[in-house]
């Protein structure tokens, strides 16, 4: 099947007429009746019948045509916006993102967007994980930034990488020397964590059991910002994404851990069985672009 085989059965389907149909796709009577004959048969049913003189459409064929109509409409759409010049991309994108993913991934984001896009608005709220999911579902959001969620109900989860978390000490803390640390080490280490509402906290827990660690948590935050500000003023340490510490911050000495390694995967979060605008498909693939980029380059060669 083809888009010409498409293109000419809606033109049928429109018209119920060879002859005015023919005409609209710029081809002969003969050569749309083969190309629907080549479309019928390939779907193993009748399109079309004849009553009399008129041209009908059979209940396979009224059924095809809102399908085929819809994914006509969608294509042209499509080619429309990547033809150079195109200035017609409008319409708003509303985003929910925790706030790991509201430190330099959604602004660089939106900057992007809008540099390509001016007149395309978007809106950014900085919320939990379980606030997105439920917003998501009742129509409130276009689409989630997160971290995989437990039970995904009505959404589905799309993984843009996999990122390590890290220990974040202070230049000065024991450990800063340290190239790599196994999760055994830090059994009585002073932490700081996320608060146990967080799913990353019950992740690490998992980590920390499987080590047969139980580090002393001396304090409980629920964003990294602050978090880091007591790590690089004190000799606590921290257990963050790698992706969520400054580049160049000073002060700090991040650390890869092992055995386990925790690993968290960020992702765009979507409501099931949408049909999402062009304006909400192109920010996406900035966004995945963006952040499978930021996650390379915080890799490094090799």
């Amino acid at each position: 099947m083809e888009m010409r085989h498409l293109r000419y059965f809606v033109a049928l389907a429109d018209c119920l007429s060879f002859t005015r149909a023919a005409e609209r796709v710029h081809v002969t009577q003969s050569t749309l009746s083969h190309q629907i004959k080549q479309l019928e048969d390939e779907l193993g049913q009748p399109l079309f019948e004849r009553i009399g003189k008129k041209v009908v459409t059979t209940e396979a064929g009224e059924l095809l045509r809102g399908f085929a109509s819809r994914a006509l409409r969608e294509v042209d759409q499509g080619v429309a916006l990547l033809k150079p010049g195109s200035n017609s991309l409008t319409g708003q994108v509303r985003i929910g993102a925790t706030h790991t993913f509201n430190i330099g991934l959604i602004p660089e984001c939106v900057a992007l967007s809008l540099a390509r896009h001016p007149t395309v608005r978007i809106t950014v709220e900085e919320l939990a994980a379980e606030v997105i999911a439920a917003r998501l579902v009742a129509g409130e959001l276009d689409l989630g930034i997160s971290y995989r969620p437990d039970e995904p109900d009505g959404l589905w989860f799309e993984p843009l990488y996999n990122e390590e978390m890290v220990l974040v000490v202070a230049t000065t803390h024991p450990l800063a020397a340290r190239k790599r640390i196994r999760m055994v080490e830090l059994h009585r280490q002073d932490l700081v964590l996320v608060s146990r509402a967080f799913s990353t906290r019950t992740m690490l827990e998992e980590c920390f059991r499987a080590a047969g660690c139980e580090p002393t948590v001396v304090a409980e935050m629920s964003t990294v910002a602050p978090m880091l500000a007591l790590v690089a003023r004190t000799q606590i340490g921290s257990i963050v994404a790698i992706n969520a510490v400054p580049e160049g911050m000073p002060g700090l000495k991040v650390i890869p851990l092992e055995s386990p390694t925790p690993i968290r995967t960020p992702g765009i979060l979507w409501r099931l069985g949408e049909t999402r605008p062009a304006v909400v498909q192109s920010f996406a693939v900035i966004l995945r672009k963006t952040a499978l980029g930021n996650s390379l380059r915080r890799e490094g060669p090799g």
